[in-house]
Order: C-alpha cells, then sequence, then structure tokens
C-alpha cells in the first residue's frame, strides 16, 4: 500500500492530539471510563446568542457558496473586532476567512515557503506548526524554552537561531501547549532582534487571546514596525466554544492576503455560511459576554495545579491563558509501574492512558519530549478525578 501513497504523506506525522481522542474513543467504545483530558476543547456549549443567529440564518436560506475569502459582513465584524481588542487597523483586502485557525496557516505557509526556508519554532508548539511547514517544503527549526523561563523563547536564543535562510518565525500567545502569555514589552524585545532581519515574517497565532488570566494581551502586529511583516491568525473556536462551527481568521499584508485567498478558492472555497453568519453576532458581542466561560477556566486551573502539586515528579510553569497545563515528567522516566517501564514522555501518557484511565498528550508533539500536557477543559468532577486516578496509579 505504501507503493501507492506519496512521500507528502508517507513522511506526515498524525497529530497527536487527534490520535489521542481516537484512541479514547476506542477505548470508551470497549466500556473504558476514560477522563479525556487531551483535546484543546471546551466543554461548554456554544452560547445560546450564537445558535440564535445560526438559525435566523438558516430561516433567512443561507445556503449558498461564500465568498472564498468571506462574507463583507463578517470582515467587518473582524475589523472592528481586530481595532477593539487589539488596536489594529485592517482593510477588508487584508482579511481572510478560513474553515478554522488551521487552514489559515496552512494557506500562509503554502504561499509564503520555498523549498529549504526555514521556520522559527519557539518550543514547546501546537502540534500541527511543524507538520504544516514541512508540508510546505520548508524546513522547522525548533528553539528550545524551559519552565525557568516560562517556556518563553528569549531575544538571544532568537538571534542565535536566524540564519540567511530564515524565512518566517510562528508562536502563539496564550501558548498551547504552555498556557505561557508573553508581554509588550517582551514581545517588543524581540521584534528589536527581527528589525535586524527585515526579510523575515511573523505568524502570531491568537487564537486563546481571550483566555487569558489578567496578564493582559498583546500582538505582535501592534508595532509599527512590525505590523506589515506580521500575520495575525485567530478564530472563534476557543473562546466562544465553536470548536465544531470550524470558522478561523487572519488579518495580514494585503498581497499575504490575496495570496491566501488564492490558495483557498483552489483547495476549499469559503467557510461554511450558516456558520460565517453565526460568528458575525459572536465577533460583534464584547468579550465579557463569555467571561463566564474564561472565569470558569481559572478557577480549574487553580485547582488542578493545587492538585498536581501532591504529586512527586511533576515540575510546571503557571500557566497564564489558554487552557493547558505542561508539566515536565522527566525525573520519572527509568521507573518501572505496574511492571512497564517509563523511558520517555510518549510512554508515560500511554502508562496514563491505560492504567489511570486518563488521557493525556506527550510533549513530543509539541517539540518537548521531557513533558505532557494535560487540558482542564474538563469539569471540576473530572479533574479531580483524573488526578486522583494519576496519584493512585504513581503510588
Amino acid at each position: 500500500m505504501n507503493q501507492l501513497l506519496s512521500d507528502r504523506i508517507l513522511n506526515m506525522a498524525t497529530s497527536a492530539t487527534l490520535a489521542m481522542a481516537a484512541k479514547t474513543r476506542e477505548l470508551k467504545g470497549e466500556g473504558k471510563d476514560i477522563i479525556g483530558l487531551s483535546l484543546g476543547e471546551p466543554d461548554f456549549n456554544t452560547p445560546d446568542f450564537i445558535k440564535d443567529a445560526a438559525k435566523q440564518a438558516i430561516d433567512e436560506n443561507y445556503n449558498s457558496y461564500t465568498p472564498v475569502d468571506g462574507y463583507g459582513e463578517l470582515k467587518k465584524a473582524i475589523i472592528t473586532k481586530f481595532k477593539r481588542d487589539n488596536k489594529l487597523s485592517y482593510k477588508p483586502s487584508q482579511i481572510v476567512v478560513s474553515t478554522g485557525a488551521k487552514q489559515c496557516l496552512a494557506n500562509v505557509a503554502l504561499v509564503l515557503l520555498n523549498k529549504g526556508d526555514e521556520v522559527i519554532l519557539p518550543c514547546p508548539y501546537w502540534v500541527s506548526y511543524a507538520d504544516i511547514v514541512k508540508l510546505s517544503e520548508g524546513t522547522p527549526v525548533e528553539v528550545k524554552t524551559s519552565i525557568e523561563k516560562d517556556f518563553k523563547m528569549t531575544p538571544a536564543q532568537l538571534e542565535a537561531a536566524i540564519t540567511s535562510n530564515t524565512k518566517m518565525i510562528w508562536f502563539s500567545s496564550p501558548c498551547n501547549p504552555s498556557g505561557s502569555v508573553y508581554s509588550e514589552q517582551e514581545l517588543r524585545a524581540l521584534a528589536d532582534v527581527l528589525q535586524k532581519h527585515p526579510k523575515i515574517y511573523v505568524v502570531s497565532d491568537e487564537i486563546y487571546e481571550h483566555i487569558n488570566y489578567g496578564s493582559g494581551h498583546a500582538s505582535m502586529a501592534q508595532f509599527e514596525d512590525m505590523y506589515d511583516r506580521t500575520i495575525t491568525v485567530n478564530g472563534v473556536s476557543k473562546a466562544f466554544a465553536m470548536t465544531g462551527w470550524r470558522i478561523g481568521y487572519l488579518g495580514a499584508p494585503e498581497a499575504i492576503a490575496r495570496a491566501c485567498n488564492k490558495m483557498q478558492g483552489q483547495i476549499t472555497s469559503g467557510a461554511n455560511c450558516i456558520a460565517q453568519r453565526a460568528v458575525i453576532t459572536a465577533l460583534e458581542a464584547p468579550p465579557s459576554k463569555v467571561q463566564y466561560m474564561i472565569g470558569e477556566f481559572k478557577a480549574r486551573r487553580d485547582l488542578m495545579l493545587n492538585l498536581l502539586s501532591e504529586i512527586d515528579g511533576f515540575s510546571y510553569n503557571v500557566p497564564q491563558g489558554a487552557f493547558y497545563v505542561f508539566p515536565d515528567v522527566s525525573s520519572l522516566f527509568g521507573k518501572t509501574f505496574n511492571g512497564v517501564k517509563i523511558n520517555n514522555a510518549t510512554d508515560f501518557s500511554l502508562f496514563l492512558l491505560e492504567d489511570a484511565l486518563v488521557a493525556t498528550v506527550t510533549g513530543d508533539a509539541f517539540g518537548n519530549p521531557n513533558c505532557i500536557r494535560i487540558s482542564y477543559a474538563a469539569s471540576q468532577k473530572q479533574i479531580i478525578e483524573a488526578v486522583e486516578r494519576i496519584k493512585k496509579s504513581l503510588s
């Protein structure tokens, strides 16, 4: 069978988060009581005011192909959101709406990267970054960060990673998987390095923007000297609990936005019509409309950290955003639990799934083989039970 398949697909890794989700569903199908802390998916329902907008769109017979780059009314709402929340000014020709933020990222990679172009990825990074870069014939360049530095790349590390082949840097803030949030001052320091290298572009993934626990959100494009070199990617999956609606969007220099529109026109065309109409309502609403979810995520974060502090062998930073903890578990490597030797984070994650019946994700997938990602986008009851199971397995 492999002889029939392209090198492209054979060399591509399977998404670790989706693979763990599939394994979880398989075990649940066998009757096992798995607590899923692997997927980055809010457990809230989409707010009613957004669902009502979707119902209205159905009644108003929105059922035709949409413009490739999104409805004009949605682009207007995105422009207003960027101005209100991020102090960014975009024209409609700089906005592209896609089937999720992941497609935005793929579009950017496909229109900007040539064979051998390097993309700097501060580790840990979201699982799909590296393979999207590779699919576009680019070369991922990993920059290792540490818990002591809150998993953030320093200006010195950025400078050291830049070569004559560097084309882009990709990062998320708040970060998936570490929950780290770059401050305005930290972004400015990175931007100062990039001023010496004017041909490098930045992809700023801000999908977790509103899931922020008080540190405040800053965008790389807010700096005048970085605006024309930054592609800002966002969407509604996380903050609005709309993962299955599949709407993401980007703001970019006009030439890049046009190129993304052209690429998308040959692959998927425009995003879902009903979802787009609903997202207009979501983005026009003030962020305070979803603050109840953010408050609950913060309570769950505090609960998770408090419980994990009782387990020997877990070291972690205090995440300031998103809904993940990314503990270093390397002190447990080499140990044997119930006859199973733990050699790495992948072994440990599988052990937790099979022995504790708790699904997490190996840090290997995020560029850090010493850690695992634990999502706290689950009820407090599930979090308490999950950590209790982990403690029992490790005891």
